[in-house]
């Protein structure tokens, strides 16, 4: 079963939307488990603090190394086989093939972060990996959190209705999705492009290849400049 582990200030947004739809169901199945540790619970004062003042000054506050290694080692013990990721916006962008390794694994332990960010301390000695969800910053590591499980979870067997369903979508072969069209054949004087409606299934493939590179062309030129660019 693939678990997840999410250490965090908040566990209250957890499921959050994750308790809903094809993940919640899942959740309710015991397909994945998820798990939501608060971190203050491992402060050591009065006022259960997890943050201080930047060294070296600076605006902020920094997560401290301490109370969150003790936040990591009670939830992720050294026997533990799942990867333990830091959201954070200097993290290696997440991708479909990062996914695709995490829901083919035992499940993850995710910190998230708040603040300023967390102490490289503790990134260093608890083998931290960092992971990005995109170019902009978020109040905290939770949102980013909720998309990285929901794009794992719903990649699990059993999860999607027809497993198959995701084999085209955008990402999976290095090329944005082809257009979608459904009933009514005219809508508004706009019809389903013919070839769809033909049942000719070679041109039909061959006709979405085709629109997915045009739109990757169009609008993320940089998928197809990568050098695993899939074959034409």
């Amino acid at each position: 079963m693939f678990r997840a582990t999410v250490l965090t200030l908040y566990p209250e947004m957890f499921p959050g939307t994750l308790g809903l739809s094809l993940a919640g169901r899942a959740l309710e199945t015991d397909t994945w488990a998820l798990e939501a540790v608060q971190i203050r619970d491992f402060a050591t004062d009065r006022h259960r603090t997890v943050d201080d003042t930047p060294a070296g000054g600076g605006a902020g506050m920094v997560m401290r190394a301490d109370v969150l290694a003790r936040a990591i080692d009670h939830a992720s013990p050294v026997s533990d086989p799942r990867p333990r990721l830091l959201m954070s916006p200097r993290g290696k962008p997440l991708t479909q093939e990062k996914v695709r390794d995490l829901a083919a694994g035992p499940g993850a332990v995710i910190l998230c972060g708040r603040f300023e960010g967390v102490d490289q301390r503790l990134i260093e000695a608890r083998g931290l990996e960092e992971v990005s969800v995109g170019d902009f910053i978020l109040s905290g590591g939770e949102p980013a959190a909720l998309v990285l499980l929901d794009a794992v979870v719903r990649l699990l067997p059993g999860v999607m209705g027809n497993e198959a369903s995701g084999d085209e979508e955008s990402f999976e072969n290095g090329l944005l999705e082809h257009p979608h069209y459904t009933r009514p054949q005219e809508w508004e004087g706009r019809a389903i492009p013919d070839v769809l409606v033909s049942g000719n299934h070679k041109k039909i493939a061959a006709w979405r290849r085709a629109e997915a590179e045009k739109l990757t062309a169009e609008r993320r030129p940089d998928l197809l400049a990568r050098p695993d660019k899939p074959a034409t």
